[in-house]
């Protein structure tokens, strides 16, 4: 983290006041790795009838397949209650499952105990979610909706179109009379990124060419978390590749540091720098997480236990693609932690700027709607 001369830096959730708690899907067979399996899920709850299909959806207090729910917004699904349903699974979306980890959804509101509307109104092509890992772990930044628990997220935009930037109001006006240069929403979050502590406040600089370097460090590491545009590549000689096929079903991960391989049964991968082996998110290795997402058994005769026959193609080509990420963003490291912050902005400068406190309206979310929401058994939503 960034050495810092001061202890007055403001707050994250000053600087980004409108956060969400995260989606609270409350049974893991929604989500899953590769959208098939979904699809296969689905269509096995919709055979059974009775206690048979409540047994599999697998109720709690917050759901029943006797809910009465609406639409996700910008979703096209059944509204009826799930206990009559019929029809096909709406189509999985992408969604950050875990730290580094894209799987799949079903965005069918009857089956998440507490999806977070106000997340999908505002996700678009524009959006970017900054997640909270909670113990001093660190910020991530995804275009996908997080499902991470169990710290706040922040949108960068308060309307899907990305007009309305969730950021203290003031604050672009502010650093722009300060730096010479207004900023972008963009450059403040990559700022952020880069300057973030671990307890979640951001020192502020009024230093032009600090701030250009700041900004710079965090736009490489948000691309690398994003991971949209360009694909990230290691130099030659260092790429890691298939050294031996990977079995069917890998059931074990094992990691060889001197050899910097990474061995799922007899297959191996490398090169595997210790640094992306031992990447963590608070406190998980990154890298074993994403392995057992894939490979831990589930309960037979539950809707979990449908997945894939064999290890999917497309996993490996992800698999090497996170090792990728996760060495980059190693290697950015030293350069975050000598990162110094001078010519500090203060928490009470931007008090006396009149920055903040930021007012109650800026911390609810904005109103977004621009086509009608439908409700539980086909009753548009007023909202």
């Amino acid at each position: 983290m960034p050495s810092v001369t001061h202890d007055d830096a403001p707050p994250l959730a000053d600087l980004m006041p409108w956060s969400v708690a995260p989606p609270r899907p409350g049974r893991a067979w929604p989500t899953a790795p590769d959208p098939g399996s979904l699809r296969a899920r689905w269509d096995a709850l919709l055979r059974a009838a009775g206690p048979e299909r409540e047994a599999l959806f697998e109720p709690t207090r917050s759901r029943t397949p006797h809910s009465a729910v609406g639409q996700l917004p910008g979703q096209s699904t059944g509204t009826e209650r799930l206990a009559r349903a019929e029809g096909p699974c709406a189509e999985p979306v992408r969604v950050l499952a875990a730290p580094f980890d894209e799987q799949w959804l079903i965005p069918d509101h009857r089956l998440l105990d507490a999806a977070r509307p106000e997340l999908w109104r505002v996700a678009g092509e524009r959006q970017v979610f900054v997640v909270e890992t909670g113990d001093g772990g660190p910020l991530l930044a995804t275009s996908l909706l997080p499902l991470l628990r169990p710290g706040r997220i922040r949108p960068l935009y308060r309307r899907p179109d990305g007009t309305e930037p969730n950021l203290a109001p003031g604050l672009l006006d502010h650093l722009a009379a300060l730096l010479g240069e207004r900023p972008t929403a963009v450059d403040v979050l990559a700022w952020i990124l880069a300057a973030a502590r671990p307890d979640l406040t951001v020192p502020l600089t009024r230093d032009a060419e600090v701030w250009t370097a700041g900004v710079e460090l965090g736009r490489r590491v948000l691309w690398l978390m994003r991971r949209d545009g360009e694909r990230p590549k290691l130099p030659g000689g260092r790429r890691p590749y298939v050294r031996a096929p990977l079995p069917a079903r890998p059931l074990t991960l094992h990691y060889d540091r001197e050899e910097e391989t990474l061995h799922l049964d007899d297959g191996r991968i490398s090169p595997v720098p210790p640094e992306a082996w031992d990447y963590e998110v608070a406190g998980v290795r990154v890298l074993q997480a994403w392995f057992t997402a894939r490979t831990a058994p589930a309960a037979p005769g539950t809707l979990s236990a449908i997945r894939p026959a064999g290890w999917p193609q497309a996993w490996t080509s992800e698999l090497l693609e996170l090792v990728t990420v996760l060495t980059l963003l190693a290697e950015l490291r030293p350069g975050r932690t000598a990162f110094e912050v001078t010519s500090p902005v203060t928490a009470a400068g931007l008090r006396r700027a009149g920055v903040l406190p930021v007012p109650a309206s800026a911390r609810r979310p904005a109103s977004v709607l621009d086509h009608q929401e439908e409700g539980p058994d086909g009753q548009f939503a007023l909202l």
